[in-house]
Parts: structure tokens; C-alpha cells; sequence
């Protein structure tokens, strides 16, 4: 029960918000691989309690499916973020004018409402531990609140990560 409520979560959280862009190798057969690892010295980016984050969220939903992690994996796994800053697109505006006799005078101003947002896009990588080239890549972008608390930021990453590896392993 407690996975069929995570997997209706997960359903939920990845019908909306970001947006995924997939990359793979269509020679390679990704039925071989059943167990992964993350590269070591992922430089992502990411603060390290972020990068936390995306790994505990990878593991839960990769051992969902059946992977294992391992010391000596099949494929390792590396991320990375890109980042940028924005204003928040919503605001209130005021107006003040009047005006009579052939003329008129208007002053009106917005005030922003929402604070600033991260626009983060994250890169996973899937490399063959063996051969070590390139097996499979998504990019996926979403927005975050900049105030976002660790609570919010939980949610984010589990909303991105899930959405993602929607994509993982590719259908033929």
C-alpha cells in the first residue's frame, strides 16, 4: 500500500510544473543494466545538502524499478545545475489620474508580488562504468522560490527527479 500511494504521488507531482528533454544512445540495450552508482566528485552546482537531495530522491525512485545500488555498478549516474535568478513576473498594479478640458494626467506603477524565483535546469548523465561513454541524458528545468524552505525544496527536487526518470530506461 504504502508504495501505491508514492507511486499515485508520483503520478501526481510529474503531471505538471517542469520540463524534460531526453538523450540517449539507441544502439545501447538497457535491459543489461541493473545495478548503478553515483560518479565520484560530482561537482553539480548545487549546494551539498541539494546535492543530498537529488541523490536520495535518484535512489528512492531507481530502486522502485529495480536497480541496485552498488559499489561496482553497471552505470554511474553524475548531475549538474544551471542557475538563474529571475523577478517574479507577477505584481499588483496602482493607477492615479484625471483629467478635464482637452487634457489629462495619469502616474501608475507595479509593485512585484511573489519574490524572486530560481530557474534551475539540471543535467543527469548516465554513463556505461565499462566502456565509460554516454548512455542516456535528460534535461529538465522548473522553477523554485528563492526563500524556498527545506520542506519546499524537498518537494521540488522529488517533483524534478520523478519527472525526469520517466525517461529511464527508454522505450524501443
Amino acid at each position: 500500500m504504502k508504495h501505491f500511494l508514492l507511486l499515485v504521488a508520483t503520478a501526481i507531482l510529474i503531471s505538471c510544473g517542469a520540463t524534460v528533454n531526453y538523450d540517449y544512445d539507441t544502439k545501447t540495450d538497457f535491459s543489461a543494466y541493473k545495478t548503478y552508482g553515483f560518479y565520484p566528485g560530482i561537482d553539480s552546482g548545487l549546494s551539498e545538502l541539494d546535492n543530498i537531495r537529488v541523490m536520495k530522491t535518484t535512489d528512492s525512485v531507481l530502486q522502485l524499478r529495480g536497480f541496485v545500488k552498488s559499489e561496482n555498478p553497471d552505470f554511474l549516474i553524475n548531475f549538474f545545475a544551471k542557475e538563474f535568478i529571475t523577478q517574479s513576473s507577477t505584481s499588483i498594479g496602482f493607477g492615479v489620474g484625471g483629467g478635464g478640458h482637452n487634457g489629462g494626467v495619469g502616474v501608475s506603477g507595479g509593485v512585484p508580488v511573489g519574490g524572486d524565483e530560481i530557474n534551475q535546469a539540471l543535467t543527469v548523465d548516465f554513463i556505461d562504468n565499462k566502456a565509460d561513454n554516454l548512455i542516456w541524458q535528460a534535461v529538465g528545468s522548473d522553477e523554485l522560490k528563492v526563500k524556498a524552505s527545506p520542506s519546499q525544496k524537498d518537494a521540488y527536487y522529488f517533483k524534478l527527479i520523478s519527472k525526469i526518470m520517466t525517461g529511464f530506461p527508454p522505450e524501443k
